[in-house]
C-alpha cells in the first residue's frame, strides 16, 4: 500500500488522482471518476472534505461506501452521499 498522503500535499491534483488510486475496485470505481470528472466543479470547503477524506482508511472507506457503517465525521459522511449520489441510477 501506499504511504499516506497528507491533505495538503493532495492539493496537488496529479497527486490527488494518484492517492485515488486505492487497489480496491469497488473504491477505485468510484474515486478516480469522481476526482477526473466532478472535482474541478466543487467549492475549495468541499475540495477540503474530498481531500481529507482520499486520507482515510480503506477499510472504513469501503464500509462507509457499501453501506455497512456511517461515517462519525459528517462532513466525511456529507462527502461520501454526494459521491453516492453522482453513481446511481
Amino acid at each position: 500500500m501506499f504511504p499516506k498522503q497528507s491533505e495538503e500535499v493532495l492539493k496537488d491534483k496529479r497527486r490527488l488522482i494518484w492517492a485515488c488510486r486505492r487497489g480496491m475496485l469497488e473504491l477505485d470505481v468510484l474515486f478516480e471518476p469522481f476526482v477526473k470528472e466532478a472535482y474541478d466543479e466543487l467549492s475549495d470547503e468541499q475540495k477540503a472534505v474530498f481531500r481529507r477524506l482520499v486520507t482515510c482508511d480503506d477499510p472504513d472507506l469501503f464500509a462507509w461506501f457499501m453501506g455497512h457503517k456511517e461515517c462519525p465525521d459528517e462532513e466525511l459522511q456529507g462527502m461520501v452521499d454526494f459521491m453516492l449520489s453522482r453513481v446511481k441510477v
